[in-house]
């Protein structure tokens, strides 16, 4: 049923119109824990294209405030708190399908209208194979654990539990919506490795990488 979703929001209704072809793109992808952010920046800026991250959610969500406090609140990081939550509102299976469907529909119509990069959310695997640029950003689990206990405020050892507890919950996102799994290098262009490079030198290699696979300079 999800290979057939995703079939039908990359199928192309009429037979020529080009306002209905992807633009190129670049898709960046990481472990929890990892600085993607600084990177998507520098790749924006170097690109001149604009970076969507948590501005998916908005364009998503539309004018309707309820979908906007949903989709902000579930992000595909915390599934099993959402789903608990919104219980006693409506079907889970519906919240699902709502949220993946409009998922589909608004990373295609962002990358219908100009260059764009998208930080995680399933990017990768929503737009077309033939069209862009994939990149996997992840570093050891004890530099992501001491990054993450920073930003959150928690212990390293209940910072370790709660990386490895949303990395589940984002496998299975990806399993159930998309039939792969999250660390499938098959699925990236490049990988890079933040704990051996800086952030300059991660877009560095990204953006070589993309111009020796044909992108543009």
């Amino acid at each position: 049923m999800r290979n057939w979703e995703l079939a039908r929001s990359q199928r192309i209704s009429t037979p020529t119109p080009k306002r209905e072809e992807v633009e190129d793109f670049l898709c960046i992808s990481r472990m929890v824990g990892v600085d993607d952010r600084k990177v998507a920046t520098l790749v924006g800026e170097r690109l001149g294209w604009p970076v969507f991250d948590r501005e998916i959610l908005e364009a998503m969500a539309g004018d309707d405030d309820f979908r906007r406090q949903i989709y902000t609140s579930m992000d595909q990081r915390d599934l099993s708190w959402w789903e608990e939550a919104l219980r006693s509102l409506m079907d889970r299976d519906f919240v699902r399908n709502d949220y993946f469907h409009r998922l589909c529909e608004t990373l295609l119509s962002l990358a219908r209208q100009g260059n764009s990069v998208f930080l995680g959310r399933g990017a990768d695997l929503v737009l077309p194979r033939n069209r862009g640029f994939r990149v996997r950003l992840v570093a050891p689990l004890t530099a992501r654990a001491e990054r993450f206990a920073e930003i959150t405020g928690l212990a390293p050892k209940k910072a370790r539990d709660e990386i490895r507890r949303i990395e589940k919950e984002r496998a299975e996102f990806l399993q159930r919506h998309f039939g792969v799994g999250a660390d499938d290098p098959l699925r990236y262009d490049i990988t890079i490795n933040l704990e051996g490079f800086s952030h300059e030198q991660a877009v560095d290699l990204i953006l070589q990488a993309r111009q020796m696979l044909g992108g543009a300079a």
